[in-house]
């Protein structure tokens, strides 16, 4: 009950920021399978602030629908400070948002290797003042690693706003 709190305040305080700002928000979301678009529009209302939501989980649709380079993805990986920068500004770019969030990461149990463990999560926030990027090392199986990833994703905006 404790986290689902703290997500519900996380949203508000979000909420309050971005409509304060008049700004419309996008995600981009490849480990959270959506998740953060989830908890923003449980919130009645969020239809004011919340444009769109790309759950771009395969490498393709990182390309098709945010613009991810091939080269990134070849070179980088899709868990990469890269990859979740071009996810960013392609959120940007492909809505009418203002701000933007970007996730890819390692949630497991599988998929992890020396250099990126699972719960290896990269995120990256757009706004008009640019694009920044984060990695985080989330303890916890998949389900633990995937609700951090969505309460990091969500201070990251509101430190944005």
């Amino acid at each position: 009950m404790r986290e689902e709190t703290n997500l519900a305040n996380l949203v508000e305080s979000v909420a309050l920021g971005l409509g304060e700002r008049n700004w419309m928000l996008a995600t981009a979301e490849s480990c959270t399978g959506g998740w953060i678009a989830k908890v923003l529009t449980d919130r009645p209302g969020s239809s004011a602030w919340f444009d769109r939501g790309f759950v771009s989980y395969s490498n393709q649709s990182k390309q098709d629908m945010l613009g991810v380079l091939p080269e990134t993805l070849r070179e980088h990986g899709a868990v990469s400070r890269e990859t979740v920068l071009e996810m960013a500004g392609g959120a940007l770019a492909n809505s009418a948002a203002q701000l933007s969030v970007a996730v890819s990461g390692i949630a497991g149990p599988e998929g992890g290797t020396q250099e990126k463990p699972v719960g290896t999560v990269w995120l990256a926030w757009g706004a008009p003042d640019g694009v920044e990027a984060v990695c985080e090392h989330f303890p916890g199986g998949r389900e633990q690693v995937r609700r951090l990833t969505v309460v990091r994703a969500l201070q990251g905006l509101l430190s944005r706003l």
